[in-house]
């Protein structure tokens, strides 16, 4: 049971307090970075845990900073406040010691107080106060000694990639991901590594994304099956500094942890074998397409429209002749939207193709290339979509086949 009471008081100086109980933990720290912290943590916390103390914060005041954990077993987040940073006094430890916090209150109340200096105090029975300004607040906590430890992992796996290149190969791979739990492994992104070479891929039977490139290993890691969750990869997304600064990535049994600055970013595998995707990529094609990248995005967005009304998101696309490329939908209710783009570059047989347009404006979307080549094999078979000027990246989608 957590209690809470808030008081605000004044003028009386924070330092006059006269509660009874001996110090067991106090520090004075700046509020904006302890904000900044909790909500990085914030993201390893789930509204579902069936563990009680997970709905908390563990916060950890050592003499060289302070270090808070999140966790809802899946995903562990943590952070930590160096007392000092370029020079900046940031905190200061006048006691050492740990406590957990309720996240969802602690969170809001850092970041409604009213000044930007904090005082964090706690005293017997894990009981917790918290002084800025002119607001008091009391919180009982929980007791530290109950919360899950951190995974160990031995560091003996480690590659290291640019947090812009890794936020770049996330983003164009995970929206592919299963949502079905009818096959957990394909909710994840299967991760390889080879000879520097870091290839993500996201399959979910009707579309596959890949992305690859050159990262910062020992030419001898060897990596295969690694499969992380692809909501994990979208929390970690967000932690990932804006800055050119390089994380490092390190691979253990059933953990990988991503290092930043100062966060940690545990997330466990996910369990089972990654299918050969590469038995669905097409060698020869009939037909080959080298299109602008946004004009095309640009007409299925429209034709989507459409199809999103019939709820079947099938828009067509229809190799008219060698310069003439139409993307048409229609509607029973509504009507039919047709238009013509012209080819690049087209080469093979005229071809007329429906698919689902939401999947290829995904794809599409995350393209980094003025123009992209698509091909095809049949009306039946796969599309191939990579862009025109690098290898590194490919989409897949499957057709659907239509009345008409």
């Amino acid at each position: 049971m957590i209690s809470i009471g808030i008081r605000y008081f004044y003028p009386m100086p924070v330092s006059n307090h006269s509660e009874p109980g001996v110090e067991l933990m106090k520090l004075h720290i700046l509020k904006d970075d302890l904000n900044e912290s909790i909500q990085h943590v914030s993201k390893a916390i789930s509204s579902r845990s069936t563990i009680p103390i997970l709905s908390g914060i563990k916060i950890d005041v050592q003499p060289g900073g302070v270090k808070l954990t999140a966790s809802d077993t899946e995903i562990s987040i943590q952070s930590f406040i160096p007392v000092e940073k370029d020079g900046v006094s940031i905190a200061e430890v006048i006691e050492p010691g740990s406590v957990v916090l309720p996240a969802k209150f602690f969170s809001e109340i850092i970041r409604k107080l009213p000044s930007p200096n904090v005082t964090i105090e706690m005293t017997d029975n894990f009981l917790t106060w918290i002084r800025s300004g002119s607001a008091e607040i009391q919180i009982v906590g929980l007791d530290p000694d109950e919360y899950p430890l951190l995974p160990e992992i031995e560091e003996n796996q480690v590659f290291s990639v640019s947090g812009d290149l890794l936020q770049a190969m996330i983003r164009q791979t995970t929206f592919a991901v299963s949502t079905s739990e009818t096959s957990p492994v394909l909710t994840g992104v299967l991760w390889t590594l080879k000879q520097d070479r870091l290839k993500l891929i996201a399959c979910d039977r009707q579309r596959m994304a890949s992305r690859e490139a050159e990262v910062v290993a020992n030419a001898e890691l060897d990596l295969h099956n690694v499969v992380i969750s692809g909501k994990s990869l979208n929390e970690l997304f967000k932690l990932i500094p804006n800055q050119n600064m390089m994380v490092d990535i390190v691979v253990a049994q059933n953990q990988v942890l991503f290092k930043m600055d100062n966060i940690m970013f545990y997330t466990r595998m996910l369990d089972g074998t990654y299918p050969d995707t590469s038995k669905l990529i097409p060698q020869t094609f009939q037909t080959e397409l080298t299109i602008d990248t946004k004009k095309l995005t640009d007409a299925i967005d429209r034709a989507y429209l459409l199809s999103r009304e019939e709820k079947t998101n099938i828009v067509k696309m229809t190799l008219k002749d060698e310069r003439t490329v139409e993307v048409s939908s229609s509607s029973s209710e509504i009507g039919k939207v047709t238009e013509q783009i012209e080819a690049h570059r087209m080469s093979g047989e005229l071809i007329s193709i429906s698919f689902n347009s939401k999947y290829m404006l995904d794809a599409l979307k995350v393209i980094d290339s003025d123009f992209i080549e698509i091909c095809f094999r049949g009306p039946m078979q796969p599309i191939i979509i990579k862009p025109e000027d690098h290898s590194n990246m490919l989409h897949l989608i499957m057709p659907y086949r239509t009345t008409n």
